[in-house]
């Protein structure tokens, strides 16, 4: 097990790469703890549960809502947690968001961590302290940034994962490289997703590197004032999209990167759309569905990455080089329709 701690404005997050839930003891006294996870995670992996307290919720971003921040509340009482009571999200992003976000408002605050469980979880929903949940159609409309005490690597829980959610995490894979690093792009590239699948080795290289990647952008920018913003690529649209449309995650950003990469071309003479393509159709995500822009645009609106009627758009200079665009919402509007009329 490697161990790596990173400091952050008030507190400090330990990752453990290359680990074992077998020894997940090491890390919290199981006894002071309560574990989150939801009803999939919990039958795939009910030997890990056992003599513990847990509280399984529904799964999926539909139940990622304030009744069932409630519902966790209410067992937590029941639990009689404290402040010194350990929440250990087990799960995917609905899960490791709604954990944080309950231990951030619980008692004004108690310790987290989490384990992730699917490729989306452990490359990026889970790192960076941004908790919380859904409003009807706005994505994380309510939230807090508060960083976990703990992230927690077992490759092996990807295990039971169906195909589609590892192709589901591999857009978040994609967009790290796009935007900060072109030798892990150039790596993707010579790969598959049954490559990672078959090679417990460069898997776990493939999550060190995208933890390491997001990690010191949040360490620069943990309050989204500048950089941390570039972790948006893709998602200021595929966020709009997945919403109106209930696509997976992945499979919307991966319609939003391509938006961006057309949006990049028209403003920033960007040459290399075709290779961003082509590398996320290789690993099985959609760059086209047929969408009402009209619709899209009104939730775009809400969208917190815009200031007034300006919208701050994470665009691509070259490969493994984003930049944040100020973009008036008509501006913005005229290019998306533009893009659709290509189609």
């Amino acid at each position: 097990m490697l161990k790596k701690t990173f400091s952050f404005s008030a507190s400090k997050t330990t990752c453990y790469f290359d680990a074992s839930f077998a020894q997940f003891g090491n890390i919290v006294e199981k006894d002071r703890s309560i574990f989150i996870t939801d009803q999939h995670v919990f039958d795939h992996h009910k030997k890990y549960f056992k003599g513990t307290k847990v509280i399984q919720i529904r799964a999926g971003e539909s139940y990622k809502i304030q009744s069932t921040v409630e519902q966790i509340i209410d067992q937590l009482i029941g639990f009689a947690a404290d402040r010194t009571t350990t929440l250990v999200g087990v799960g995917g992003g609905v899960v490791t968001d709604i954990t944080g976000y309950v231990a951030s408002v619980y008692m004004r605050g108690i310790p987290f961590g989490f384990v992730p469980t699917s490729i989306l979880g452990m490359v990026d929903a889970s790192i960076g302290g941004k908790n919380g949940i859904d409003v009807g159609h706005y994505k994380n409309m309510i939230g807090v940034i508060r960083q976990p005490g703990f992230l927690f690597y077992d490759v092996n829980l990807l295990q039971t994962l169906p195909n589609e959610e590892w192709v589901n995490g591999f857009a978040e894979v994609i967009k790290h490289a796009a935007i900060k690093d072109a030798a892990l792009f150039r790596n993707l590239e010579k790969n598959t997703v049954n490559s990672y699948r078959r090679n417990k080795k460069m898997l776990n290289e493939l999550i060190r590197k995208n933890v390491m990647i997001k990690l010191a952008v949040v360490q620069k920018d943990e309050f989204e004032g500048s950089e941390r913003r570039l972790l948006n690529f893709g998602h200021t649209l595929g966020h709009a999209v997945e919403n109106v449309y209930q696509l997976p995650h992945g499979h919307a950003i991966s319609v939003g990167i391509k938006a961006a990469c057309l949006i990049s071309e028209e403003m920033l003479n960007f040459k290399e759309t075709a290779r961003v393509t082509n590398l996320l159709q290789q690993y099985g995500l959609p760059i086209d569905i047929p969408v009402d822009f009209g619709k899209v645009i009104e939730i775009m609106r809400m969208d917190k990455k815009k200031t007034r009627d300006i919208m701050n758009y994470v665009l691509l200079e070259k490969l493994g080089r984003a930049v944040i665009k100020p973009i008036p919402m008509h501006q913005l509007e005229k290019l998306l329709y533009s893009i659709a009329r290509a189609r």
